[in-house]
């Protein structure tokens, strides 16, 4: 067994001695309710974890962000959940089902890794596409998740929109840039993994926008001779957010949570996040996959344009900037 294996299993030992004698483990079902591009690395995490909790089932739930935490916050018996946006975390602390130090609770505030946006396109671009302005182009067809419904939507909206805020002073300009992206989208998909698969399998457009894991895992997954990555030259960091629920103390799961969250951040988790395409946060795993990593410009869409209260209030709520846009984007081609 390789060394990072041998420190992976002592994690998750040290944590079952610790609170083994206060909580017992036998048949105890943890619930992990997830967005969707994440259900790969989880297959291969949870694996890991049984190792060392054998006697543990783990249930995953795979959805876009948004649509997972109103599902916990309405019911769903999650014992933690892994979101990309801070405000569906913050959403659940309201519900009283997240303690309201959840970032403080956990390395990094609470991001053990994280991915950024990028496009997919056919093998050898034929469309030569480089940079969100060619998205604007009359001969390109561009496929990403709803933003209404999915959180790397969003991402992928604002990624455009910094973007074009970069290229224009004028907000005229600026519209008319989003415009001409919006009129070139087929289709919204309710999720990330959805627009991958109109891209990739029903074969949609000429572009995907889509976060780098889930892009670079279809270009491996598919073939390396039918799709490759290309990257813009700004785009947003999309972080992959963790927390304990609540629920955790009425399921006797506590003990269980911690040492499944945690174990994020083990040298062999951080490795396994790199080699399904996620960004670890440790910066020595990082650099040991450079080759998987190229530079790229990134921001942090909070920096740019505040708090997901006042993100979604002026550009997702209905009737926002969103359906302003993508209504008179739609409305010119008919």
């Amino acid at each position: 067994m390789k060394k990072s294996a041998v420190i992976f299993l002592a994690v998750f030992a040290l944590f079952a001695a610790l609170w083994g004698k206060s909580e017992t483990v036998s048949q105890k079902v943890l619930l992990n309710v997830a967005y969707d591009v994440i259900r790969d690395f989880y297959k291969e995490y949870n694996a890991e974890f049984r190792q060392a909790y054998p006697e543990v089932l783990i249930s995953q739930s795979h959805g876009g962000a948004s649509k997972q935490a109103l599902s916990v916050a309405s019911g769903l018996p999650a014992d933690v959940v892994t979101l990309t946006q801070s405000n569906d975390i913050n959403m659940l602390v309201k519900k009283g089902l997240v303690a309201e130090n959840w970032q403080q609770a956990l390395p990094n505030n609470a991001t053990p890794f994280g991915s950024v946006m990028v496009f997919l396109v056919n093998k050898g671009n034929p469309k030569a596409i480089r940079d969100w302005a060619d998205l604007a182009r009359d001969d390109v067809k561009v496929i990403f998740a709803n933003p209404k419904t999915s959180a790397n939507g969003r991402f992928a909206y604002l990624s455009v929109l910094a973007y074009a805020q970069q290229q224009f002073q004028d907000q005229a300009q600026v519209n008319d840039f989003m415009q001409k992206v919006l009129a070139n989208v087929p289709v919204l998909e309710a999720g990330a993994r959805g627009a991958t698969i109109s891209f990739t399998q029903r074969k949609l457009g000429d572009v995907l926008i889509a976060p780098e894991n889930e892009a670079a895992l279809a270009a491996k997954a598919l073939g390396q001779d039918s799709f490759e990555v290309v990257y813009p030259s700004l785009t947003a960091y999309t972080p992959v957010l963790v927390a304990e629920t609540t629920n955790t103390q009425l399921n006797g799961t506590h003990a269980l949570s911690q040492a499944y969250l945690q174990g994020l951040w083990s040298e062999q988790a951080q490795e396994l996040a790199a080699k399904n395409y996620f960004r670890p946060s440790n910066p020595k795993t990082l650099q040991k996959f450079t080759a998987l990593f190229p530079p790229v410009k990134t921001f942090d869409v909070n920096e740019t344009f505040g708090d997901w209260t006042k993100i979604n209030r002026e550009h997702f709520a209905d009737n926002a900037g969103f359906d302003q846009l993508y209504i008179k984007a739609q409305g010119a081609k008919k």
